[in-house]
């Protein structure tokens, strides 16, 4: 048995690209023998641009495929997982699990401690379940894991309920919600004296100040609050980051 962590950029995605490609290339060939001007121009400039697209899809297909070469969804998963050190009997939660990717990287690295891996899953990642999940601790052997639907919005737990909180590129997705309001119900959670790994794209047009949050949650009072720019080497570089979309992924550490 071999675990399956599937794509960050979906298959289906790619079909879809392709599919229009395809159209636009027929429509093409319609419109030049048909004499169609105008509308040969505008199939032209279609499918340039679809078959751009298609390219850059399948450079990220491959840079985050775990049976590539690159394989980034590892290294970043990995990454984040090493920054989790929890003492044993410890409760963890990791917040929009996906595949199980980074619940088991972790639960890896701590077996003495359990780890809960939550998801909406659902139509934008179909192929993401809670029976993958499943698939993918049993296939890894590990068995300090569970996982059950959730939702970063609206987390179904009582304050202060778990020893760590991580969380890999899940905030970002989340439609019509202030991130840093995102980020507080993580933290919600959180034990005092747990520690935290959240992962995200944390740009300003995406999260507003984060140097302001950070400082906020030391007058809160939490200890050792660091935001590590994962694109300067750490996870990948800021050319590969930015070819990626992803400028402006960060991760933030610390201590409650």
């Amino acid at each position: 048995m071999k675990a399956d962590y599937k794509n960050w950029v979906p298959k289906g995605m790619l079909w879809s690209f392709i599919g229009a490609t395809v159209a636009a290339g027929v429509l093409l060939v319609f419109s030049v023998v048909q004499g169609l001007k105008t509308l040969s121009i505008v199939a032209l400039v279609a499918f340039l641009v679809l078959t751009l697209v298609n390219l850059w899809l399948f450079s990220l297909y491959k840079r985050f495929s775990y049976d590539g070469k690159r394989q980034l969804s590892r290294v970043i998963v990995e990454g984040i997982a090493s920054y989790v050190k929890v003492p044993d009997g410890s409760r963890c939660l990791d917040v929009g699990c996906g595949s199980g990717a980074l619940t088991i990287a972790c639960a890896k690295k701590n077996p003495k401690a359990s780890f809960l891996g939550v998801d909406v899953w659902g139509l934008t990642y179909a192929s993401y379940s809670k029976e993958l999940c499943e698939h993918n601790a049993e296939a890894e052997g590990v068995k300090n894991t569970t996982f059950q639907q959730g939702n970063a919005v609206k987390l179904d737990f009582p304050d202060e309920t778990f020893d760590a909180v991580v969380s890999n590129y899940v905030y970002h997705n989340v439609i019509g919600k202030n991130k840093q309001d995102l980020l507080l119900e993580s933290l919600r959670v959180l034990k005092k004296g747990g520690t935290f790994a959240l992962h995200d794209i944390m740009s300003f047009g995406r999260f507003g100040n984060m140097q302001n949050f950070v400082e906020r949650l030391k007058k809160e009072g939490y200890k050792d609050v660091r935001l590590i720019d994962t694109t300067d080497g750490l996870f990948m570089s800021k050319k590969e980051a930015f070819l990626m979309e992803l400028s402006g992924s960060s991760l933030l550490v610390g201590t409650k």
